[in-house]
């Protein structure tokens, strides 16, 4: 809780949040909240923000995924990778960035917070830089840490990564 407080506090340095959304997951709710809090904004929740949904892997202990056959194809292929009885990372990839679009027509103009997972961040991340999604591992996601891109005419523009201590105040394209 200490980490969500922290990342609340320092997105209130931003002169304005419109909306704070998260994904329906519990750890997700709970980061939001003091955001909103913070803020004066009812945080809503939007299914598009959801983890990849890992099927038969969910709740699986790392230490052992990593050693199936297809933890290689996990890292280093994850574009041609479903995992069993769940999604694979090319649909997550289209299904977060189909929802920060919605979120971004429906804000038009504005700030919006959207708290979700590591990989669906990564996905997001990567679009927006016009990376190859089987490049997407190579970016690090911490918990509570922000990630800020702006969405304008001209296209995304990826202001921060992973960011987890300092000044927010000045986030604008350049």
């Amino acid at each position: 809780m200490a980490q969500a407080e922290a990342v609340a506090e320092r997105l209130a340095a931003l002169k304005r949040v419109d909306a704070v959304y998260a994904s329906p997951l519990e750890r997700t709710r709970e980061t939001a909240k003091p955001i909103g809090k913070a803020r004066g904004v009812r945080v809503a929740i939007d299914r598009g923000l959801l983890e990849c949904d890992f099927g038969e892997w969910t709740g699986g202990e790392l230490k052992a995924l990593s050693k199936l056959p297809a933890w290689t194809t996990v890292q280093r292929y994850p574009s041609g990778f479903r995992f069993p009885g769940g999604e694979s990372f090319a649909e997550m990839q289209a299904r977060i960035t189909g929802s920060l679009a919605a979120l971004v027509e429906r804000h038009a103009g504005g700030v919006v917070v959207a708290v979700s997972h590591a990989d669906p961040i990564k996905a997001a991340v990567a679009s927006a830089l016009g990376t190859h999604l089987d490049l997407f591992q190579r970016i690090v996601i911490s918990p509570c840490s922000v990630t800020a891109i702006s969405y304008g005419p001209s296209g995304p523009t990826v202001l921060t990564v992973n960011s987890v201590t300092g000044q927010l105040s000045e986030l604008a394209p350049s």
